[in-house]
């Protein structure tokens, strides 16, 4: 196949996205549901909803006319570690190796063993040719591959490096994401803010983990705009987390907000246990920017009026790179 064909084949696969959920679809949305609770319908169908916008001829053209990709280079091994955390995440790594012409070897994640692979069995019905460019291993450690993309945490990540220091490499280690306010935002604004602490139950590296406030902020323009969210509750792992999380802040007798659905927590860590927004007021954010780019290797998005809009965090293109590594690049180094 060549890159046009490629382009072409997963275009289709948009349009499949883009189509009234089929039957054997559906059944297979409800087993993934039922071996991972958080990935609900609701949430399984935004992530396909969000790949459908994406998997256009208009937006992997755009995506991939600046690399001048040429079929002339012999294809590579390409290990793909997924990660689990949300529907499809590991959709992107999966692309960008077949789309470029490597052949992909996936080692799938214990969270999500249902989604991909049926994916995987359309896109071959679309275009047969992928069938040798795609298989699946449970055992990665005695096995030589010439590239590796590994995404899991920061501990794993440590074992990663070991395992294939004979290969290239992009390990994927934790990620956050925090919010920058200035007290002007609209109720438009903070409720798109909701969006990117809520979405996938606060469980994907570009949910919002920690706002920065101004001093003095209005604490109830947040719940206020929080409210719709409230659902969230009904979810038995969401409201397991909410109802320890608070129990063990209360016993250590933390001071912490709630609002019946989201704890908040004035603290400077990044990461917030989920059910939980960290907060951190400031008087100069000139200092929040510098702790910013300090910081830059552990965090996902920003947002602020300045940088990703609110509500965007969940709507990456096909360019935005996770860590900020450039995938294709990557593929394409001798």
């Amino acid at each position: 196949m060549n890159l046009e064909e490629r382009i072409k084949a997963f275009s289709q696969l948009g349009h499949f996205f883009s189509d009234e959920i089929t039957d054997d679809f559906a059944e297979k949305l409800k087993d993934a549901e039922i071996k991972n609770p958080w990935f609900t319908e609701e949430n399984t169908k935004a992530a396909i909803g969000a790949w459908a916008k994406l998997l256009t001829s208009e937006n992997l053209n755009a995506w991939l006319s600046p690399y001048h990709l040429t079929d002339s280079l012999k294809p590579k091994n390409v290990l793909i570690i997924m990660a689990g955390n949300i529907p499809l995440v590991g959709f992107h790594d999966f692309l960008s190796v077949l789309i470029s012409g490597n052949r992909a070897v996936i080692k799938l994640s214990s969270e999500d063993k249902t989604l991909l692979p049926f994916i995987i069995d359309k896109l071959i019905d679309i275009a047969p040719e992928f069938e040798d460019k795609i298989a699946f291993t449970t055992d990665v450690k005695d096995k030589q591959f010439d590239s590796v993309i590994a995404t899991g945490s920061d501990m794993s990540a440590k074992y990663f490096d070991y395992y294939f220091k004979e290969a290239t490499t992009i390990i994927r280690k934790n990620r956050k994401s925090v919010a920058i306010l200035d007290g002007t935002e609209s109720k438009q604004e903070l409720q798109a803010l909701a969006k990117d602490v809520f979405a996938y139950f606060g469980l994907g590296c570009r949910n919002v983990s920690k706002l920065f406030l101004p001093k003095d902020y209005d604490l109830d323009q947040l719940f206020e705009a929080f409210y719709p969210y409230q659902d969230v509750m009904e979810h038995k792992k969401y409201a397991n987390n909410y109802d320890y999380n608070k129990a063990i802040y209360l016993m250590g007798s933390h001071e912490i907000i709630e609002n019946g659905f989201l704890l908040l927590k004035e603290d400077a860590s990044l990461q917030s246990p989920l059910a939980m927004l960290y907060y951190e007021y400031y008087s100069d954010l000139e200092k929040v920017e510098d702790f910013i780019s300090e910081n830059k290797q552990q965090l996902q998005c920003v947002v602020s009026k300045n940088d990703i809009p609110f509500g965007q965090t969940q709507q990456p293109k096909l360019w935005d790179y996770a860590d900020g590594v450039d995938t294709i690049d990557f593929l394409r180094e001798d």
